[in-house]
């Protein structure tokens, strides 16, 4: 693969708390250079990236109910909204969490339907991944229960119109994406696309992801990832 064709596949983020503009400004530029699939970022600079990006190619995306994903759907779904009137193309929403490790299928698709419904209301077109902590989802249970419960999210997350399931934020504690996260998303798709994120620091683990079935990568590393450098990177 290519460093371009690479790059068409990343998410370039900053979603740090404390980033600041001219650190945006920064990350746009290198999507720019790059031909990134995207920038990622809070809400609070949705706007402002879009503006900034406008005619370039690459997409705006904004977080919602990022990272923990306890807001109220109604909450998400306002904050869909106003991030795509902001002029945000994408949005990755945090799911919350217990719907899906008590397997509620119902609730889980709910919510989810709630959130798509509010943002394509605002753009028809807005891309929709949903995050779903896929390492907390496999921790401490079976392989079995592990590959149910994202089975599940997949199928909360085809039902309700969602583009991508998403493994992670990149900020729990339990960690990020994993290569059998990744094959279990992409089993159990059946239409959706599949975003990795969380760790993925330098070029070989983005490899590892793109073979395990992953379309789009999230990460802070990109210029270091399709440079072929390793990174220390920065939680996502």
């Amino acid at each position: 693969m290519t460093p371009t064709e690479l790059a068409s596949k990343i998410d370039h983020t900053l979603l740090k708390a404390e980033a600041t503009r001219p650190q945006v400004h920064k990350i746009v530029a290198e999507a720019i250079e790059h031909k990134f699939a995207s920038v990622c970022v809070n809400g609070v600079f949705a706007a402002d990236v879009a503006k900034m990006l406008h005619g370039s190619g690459v997409k705006t995306c904004a977080v919602v109910g990022f990272p923990l994903g306890a807001n109220k759907s109604t909450i998400k779904a306002i904050e869909a909204t106003s991030a795509v009137k902001d002029g945000a193309d994408e949005i990755d929403f945090v799911a919350h969490l217990p719907y899906l490790l008590k397997a509620d299928h119902q609730d889980a698709k709910a919510e989810f339907l709630e959130i798509v419904r509010a943002a394509r209301s605002a753009n028809p077109r807005v891309v929709v991944k949903v995050i779903v902590e896929s390492a907390y989802l496999m921790a401490d249970v079976t392989p079995e229960e592990g590959e149910r419960r994202i089975a599940l999210a997949c199928a909360a997350a085809r039902e309700s119109g969602c583009d991508f399931i998403k493994t992670s934020t990149g900020f729990h504690p339990s960690g990020g994406a994993s290569e059998q996260a990744v094959r279990w998303m992409k089993k159990h798709s059946m239409g959706l696309y599949v975003k990795a994120s969380g760790g993925i620091r330098n070029h070989a683990d983005a490899v590892k992801m793109i073979n395990a079935g992953a379309d789009r990568l999230g990460c802070s590393a990109g210029v270091a990832i399709v440079s072929g450098a390793g990174s220390s990177g920065g939680g996502y």
